[in-house]
């Protein structure tokens, strides 16, 4: 049994008691040799960003379960078959939840850190010590959301929390990552590492699959 994800987007005609209907035909076929439904979370109706078939709002569902790798033939066919789907993704669950948030670190405040009780100085630490901290701050970071600030070609690259888990889902996240013409931030601008980088090209290319984000910036949902 392996865990696996998969994101439906219907057609938002559909109401939800047909869409539940759907849903349960299609997991039936994922657990005829003991696999498991552990999580459906419907999203709703939301705004695609670009149009599919025509249509420019889509009912989303997120489900996770456990399930035998060759029952999902027979359940993609199923799936490709259902007129009412406008679009799925099926995909490997590394851990990410059906919502869309990423997991980050928390940060402890550097004020929340612990101190020497003969130092009554309130300064800071030492020279020495303050530059160790820094050079572990730049290595915790490195998988950090960038955010930028400055005019055209000059952009700088503010703190912030660690990402722990990039979510595919987490349009938020991704968009942060991403220039103005809808491209990916080389790592140079961001300072993430290169399995980092990796992950959020196939992240970003799942999200424009299901119309989480546009092709280009210019698309119309």
């Amino acid at each position: 049994m392996r865990l696996y994800e998969v994101v439906y987007i219907f057609d938002a005609v559909l109401d939800e008691t047909a869409i539940n209907q759907k849903l349960e035909g299609y997991h039936k076929l994922v657990t005829v040799k003991e696999g498991e439904v552990t999580a459906v979370d419907h999203w709703g109706a939301r705004q695609l960003a670009y149009p599919i078939e025509k249509k420019k709002t889509g009912y989303y569902v997120v489900a996770q379960f456990n399930g035998d790798p060759t029952a999902l033939p027979e359940f993609e066919r199923a799936l490709k078959l259902d007129e009412g789907l406008l679009r799925y993704l099926v995909v490997l669950n590394e851990g990410e939840p059906t919502s869309g948030m990423s997991i980050l670190a928390p940060r402890p405040l550097l004020a929340d850190r612990p101190r020497d009780d003969d130092d009554d100085d309130d300064d800071g630490p030492p020279p020495r010590e303050r530059e160790e901290e820094d050079e572990d701050d730049v290595e915790d970071d490195r998988n950090s959301p960038p955010e930028f600030s400055g005019g055209r070609g000059r952009r700088r690259r503010v703190e912030g929390p660690r990402i722990q888990l990039l979510n595919y889902k987490d349009v938020s996240t991704l968009s942060r990552f991403l220039t103005e013409s809808g491209k990916i931030l080389p790592r140079r601008t961001t300072k993430v590492t290169s399995g980092f980088q990796r992950h959020l090209g196939s992240a970003v290319k799942r999200a424009r699959y299901l119309a989480l984000l546009p092709y280009l910036r210019n698309h119309e949902g």
